[in-house]
């Protein structure tokens, strides 16, 4: 069988950052000491420094901005569906005679 996937808290995660981002040791090395990919600690400094305060919001928990996005999104559905609506309906009353 293959290992197992693990899963890191929040607060590992920011710790781990910290110490990759002091700079006295390349990332790398701090990667391995954690005992993680130095590809996800890579990702981890990205993520973190793209916006420290929304970065590893865990599971199921979504990030401001990607609520917003999705509430945008079915706000555009609601209001395209309801112009076709209209539209279908001014073309009824611009056909029928008076």
């Amino acid at each position: 069988m293959g290992k197992k996937r693990r899963r890191f808290d929040r607060e590992y995660k920011i710790e781990a950052v910290r110490v990759a981002l002091r700079g006295d040791r390349p990332q790398k090395d701090v990667a391995r000491d954690l005992g993680v990919n130095p590809e996800t600690l890579y990702r981890w400094v990205h993520e973190f420094r793209a916006d420290a305060s929304q970065s590893f919001p865990g599971n199921g928990r979504v990030k401001d901005r990607e609520r917003d996005v999705e509430q945008l999104r079915r706000d555009v559905h609601r209001l395209e569906t309801e112009n076709a609506f209209l539209k279908k309906v001014s073309a009824y009353f611009a056909k029928s005679p008076r």
